[in-house]
């Protein structure tokens, strides 16, 4: 079952945080996230699973950012998210989609326990003109049965950024807290 408005505002602050809070924000059955000033870009031309690829940061003015088609774009919500007992999970709005913007080519499903900022993975159909701030995406809530482990991640979990993949950490542990990495590729590791 998915949560209603009314819902979500009485788990606030228990099962559920989102800072900052704005009530204009809360629809029917989930709430409007919005998008932070900054995004980044990969400047491989080929991306690699098994390695850090470099990435380059664009920021939004408050006149927009024109988006182009082939070129993704990573983004991320001004607001940070903390689920406790529920699934969170994001969507585009409608009004967005309409305008041939997808704002998570595949990874809209959050965990149960999850903390931290949404990273977007964000694909124009053709030239969009964005603005921080904007509302972007929704979050909504599904309720969960059975016994609950709580994600926990040594890459995504307590995010204070744009997270480019980190998929190599998985296929290459040996690697994952290589310092020389991180001055390479401009990456800042999250904590858990």
């Amino acid at each position: 079952m998915i949560l209603s408005g009314h819902e979500i505002r009485r788990h606030l602050g228990e099962k559920i945080i989102i800072d900052p809070f704005d009530e204009r924000n809360l629809n029917p059955n989930s709430y409007n996230l919005t998008l932070h000033s900054e995004l980044m870009i990969y400047e491989e031309v080929v991306l690699d699973m098994r390695r850090p690829n470099r990435v380059r940061r664009l920021e939004i003015p408050p006149e927009g950012l024109v988006l182009n088609p082939d070129q993704l774009y990573l983004g991320r919500t001004v607001e940070r998210t903390e689920t406790h007992g529920l699934v969170p999970m994001i969507e585009g709005r409608s009004s967005v989609g309409r305008l041939g913007l997808f704002v998570h080519v595949t990874a809209g499903f959050g965990d149960v326990g999850f903390r931290g900022y949404w990273t977007l993975e964000m694909f124009a159909v053709q030239p969009v003109r964005v603005y921080p701030g904007v509302p972007i995406c929704q979050i909504f809530y599904h309720e969960i049965t059975g016994d609950i482990t709580e994600y926990q991640s040594n890459k995504y979990q307590n995010n204070r950024d744009i997270q480019p993949s980190l998929l190599f950490k998985e296929l290459n542990p040996e690697e994952e807290k290589d310092p020389q990495l991180q001055l390479d590729f401009g990456l800042e590791w999250s904590h858990s």
